[in-house]
């Protein structure tokens, strides 16, 4: 419903259809059509309502907003019936889910767009310009985490009558590493120019002891990442601890220092003062020229609920009807995705090296850097 939400914002997309296993849903959401001003949709309801979703011919993207566990094999389904997906965080739960999605994406030449809003964060944005603006010099280190306290929402403190839908939950309680790397990942990777002249060679992953039924609360991941250009990469995971909610997002060069969390903070060697608070946030907004920042300006403006999604979906609409490269292709989803399995393996085997794959069958450095194209 919430997606339904935020494209009432979004001109030039067309809603046709709805598919969910839930009756009541599929009402409700056309209802918000409604109540935004679109006609109302075809509703397709049904354990397999998405496959005829998937096979009807007049549909060009399909979004994807299911649980973790069912991205992959809907995005196949979509992309071999000659749709364009947009998928949810995480694409892919497994390196084999990875390469299905890029083998896929390759074959039939659709695009797999990950939709990873925190790339579009503000100061996220302004960072990557200030970046390629050699403001910060060569970067050598990132930071980056989902910190987020959600002991109530996953039943952890007594404050949930039922968690049992809760698949998120079940999913970081059964996993050993971080199974939600991308909130991380995603805003370092187009800093790093991952497979755009670097890419990911190893990682090594650590996650502390929890507590409780599930052993999850209180636990913490930490994952470091070496690229073969030898740039570091520090991940966090920790949704179950009383820490403040942070996406660290850090940023060491050899010309200056970024961060957005806890407090944003701004030093490059142009002066010798430290900006902080309201002052770095000021000198943030000196560097919004790209597309991409001015639509989150515009969703800002517009009072959206979350300009960070604004911005991702607009930018998603104006690429595909323009017929643009778009912020996040298949391979942005297949690495930032990957992690999730091969965190878990390395934090098991007493934190190992793993080697990550080279979805781009060795064409990562065929460019330079990243690139957000708009017309």
């Amino acid at each position: 419903m919430k997606t339904l939400e935020r494209y009432a914002f979004i001109k030039d997309a067309a809603i046709r259809c709805l598919a969910d296993i839930d009756p009541t849903r599929l009402d409700a959401a056309n209802e918000s059509l409604e109540r935004s001003g679109r006609p109302r949709a075809d509703l397709h309801q049904g354990p397999e309502a998405w496959r005829e979703v998937c096979h009807r011919a007049d549909i060009d993207l399909i979004y994807i907003c299911t649980d973790w566990a069912t991205h992959c094999d809907m995005a196949v389904e979509a992309m071999r019936h000659g749709k364009h997906v947009a998928v949810e965080v995480p694409a892919a739960t497994t390196i084999d889910e990875c390469h299905q999605l890029v083998e896929t994406a390759e074959a039939t030449r659709r695009h797999c767009f990950m939709t990873e809003n925190c790339c579009y964060d503000h100061f996220a944005l302004s960072t990557l310009e200030m970046a390629h603006k050699g403001l910060l010099g060569e970067i050598t280190h990132c930071e980056g985490a989902y910190i987020h306290n959600l002991r109530d929402t996953f039943g952890l403190t007594g404050n949930t009558d039922n968690t049992a839908g809760n698949w998120m939950e079940k999913s970081c309680a059964r996993h050993k590493g971080n199974p939600y790397p991308t909130h991380g990942i995603g805003p370092i990777g187009w800093l790093l120019g991952l497979h755009r002249g670097d890419r990911m060679d190893y990682l090594v992953s650590l996650t502390s002891r929890g507590c409780g039924p599930d052993h999850l609360l209180g636990r913490v991941n930490s994952t470091l990442i070496r690229t073969v250009k030898g740039a570091s990469i520090l991940l966090q995971l920790d949704v179950t601890t009383m820490r403040p909610y942070s996406r660290l997002q850090t940023v060491c060069g050899t010309k200056g220092y970024v961060q957005k969390y806890p407090v944003p903070t701004i030093k490059n060697l142009t002066g010798n003062t430290i900006l902080t608070g309201e002052e770095a946030l000021a000198e943030a907004r000196l560097h919004t020229q790209m597309h991409a920042a001015r639509l989150w300006q515009e969703g800002h403006r517009k009072n959206v609920p979350n300009e960070m999604n604004y911005t991702m979906d607009a930018r998603l609409i104006h690429c595909l009807r323009h017929g643009l490269p778009l912020d996040i292709d298949v391979y942005d989803a297949a690495e930032w995705s990957c992690i999730a399995e091969l965190s878990e393996r390395s934090a098991r085997e007493g934190s190992r090296p793993i080697s990550i794959p080279d979805f781009t069958h060795g064409h990562w450095h065929d460019l330079t850097a990243y690139t957000m194209y708009s017309a």
